[in-house]
């Protein structure tokens, strides 16, 4: 084993979710256990990072219930960025700062915590230093509610996010089915996914003994089509008069418009490209009023599903942190380059372990809800759906309470 003898930065980039700190709790753990002599954290990423705000783990994580304070702190307790590194071309001077840092700290390994464009940044500065002869490791934990990245499983954060989706699902259902109402009313519900449906098809998880579900479910992976999606609406007002539909923010048109840019969403786009989405369920709600005079609202669960750590699986949770441990012994054992992976070994028990995997064939990629999950009107989620999420949204983590409110572990 090629043990570290310097000291060790963690960073999280992208946005943020409700177990995003355990993953950070856990590299701290991990370095401290294998005698790192140092962690430090990034203040907003590699931006921070490249400007030296750095501050020491040690301040906040020695001692007490602070690591399990962490845990149960939702959002990026060292706080994120989304800022892209530039191509190395004409370039230099920005990857040289980097590493002169990197120098003036003694850091010898470096942990990104994020999705799909901090991977990104992973294999940009480890290809770096493999081609500068550089010693330095670097090493990408996974994190998105999106659950878009490719090779692992699934990503930490993903099943919280899917917990508080479905709970939330069940319960205005309930809402609207106690109003008791003559005419029909129906209920958009946007949830987050730009190309990648599988927040969106958590919603499915709600049906049950208990609750009737919704009434239809549409995900970005496949063509939305709005005749189609009012005469249904149409349909089933005919045999119920309390309608809720869940739909995914990144839904396309045949054209490939996004159906938010009907309502005047996507206007602006971010440094990685990215439009940003918005008023998807809104516009949808306007059609619907317009072209069957039904009651109709929307509700966008917007950053409710990502922050909200009191609805935490946790199983989720130990995943994130296990994932942020894997990390560091990876380091330690000389890898550099890669990201941590899940590997699922069994649903009947769950059973899912941690590996790694060349961040190359992973970055900048991107995994969708599989087709053949989807069903055929392109309306609902079939079984296999509901196998592969209901293991990661088990069992509950309390929050810490005080004067009545879950207490968070802060910056000062």
């Amino acid at each position: 084993m090629d043990k570290i003898m310097g000291n060790i930065v963690v960073g999280q980039s992208g946005g943020p979710t409700a177990v995003i700190n355990a993953s950070v709790a856990g590299v701290y753990k991990a370095a401290k256990d294998m005698g790192v002599p140092h962690v430090y954290g990034m203040v907003h990423g590699i931006q921070g990072f490249l400007e030296r705000n750095l501050i020491s783990l040690e301040e906040y994580l020695d001692g007490g219930i602070s690591i399990e304070l962490l845990k149960r702190t939702p959002s990026a307790f060292l706080g994120t960025c989304r800022y892209k590194l530039p191509e190395l071309a004409g370039n230099e001077e920005v990857y040289e700062l980097i590493f002169k840092v990197m120098e003036e700290f003694s850091i010898e390994a470096f942990f990104y915590i994020g999705g799909n464009d901090s991977m990104d940044t992973v294999k940009m500065l480890s290809d770096y230093a493999a081609s500068h002869g550089r010693k330095e490791r670097f090493v990408g934990i996974p994190k998105t509610v999106d659950n878009d990245l490719p090779v692992t499983d699934h990503c930490p954060g993903y099943g919280s996010a899917a917990k508080y989706i479905a709970t939330s699902l069940k319960e205005v259902i309930r809402d609207v089915q106690s109003t008791g109402l003559a005419n029909p009313t129906v209920l958009l519900v946007e949830i987050m996914g730009r190309h990648a449906g599988w927040l969106t098809a958590a919603a499915a998880l709600a049906k049950g003994e208990d609750c009737d579900g919704a009434d239809a479910i549409y995900l970005p992976e496949k063509v939305f089509d709005i005749d189609g999606f009012v005469e249904h609406i149409k349909e089933v007002a005919k045999h119920k008069n309390t309608i809720v539909i869940a739909v995914s923010e990144g839904i396309k048109l045949a054209d490939g418009r996004f159906v938010c840019e009907l309502g005047g969403g996507a206007d602006s786009v971010d440094v990685f490209g990215h439009k940003q989405l918005s008023g998807c369920g809104l516009t949808l709600a306007g059609i619907v009023s317009e072209r069957t005079g039904f009651k109709t609202r929307a509700i966008e669960l917007s950053t409710l599903q990502r922050a909200a750590s009191h609805m935490a699986s946790l199983t989720d949770i130990d995943e994130a942190m296990n994932a942020g441990c894997h990390g560091v012994k990876a380091a330690v054992e000389g890898q550099t380059g890669v990201m941590v992976v899940m590997n699922r070994i069994s649903e009947a028990p769950y059973f899912c372990e941690m590996g790694t995997y060349d961040i190359h064939n992973i970055a900048n990629g991107e995994k969708c809800v599989p087709l053949g999950w989807i069903t055929e009107d392109g309306r609902g989620l079939k079984q296999e759906l509901l196998n592969y999420v209901r293991p990661l949204i088990m069992g509950e983590v309390l929050p810490v309470y005080v004067d009545g409110l879950p207490a968070h572990l802060v910056r000062h």
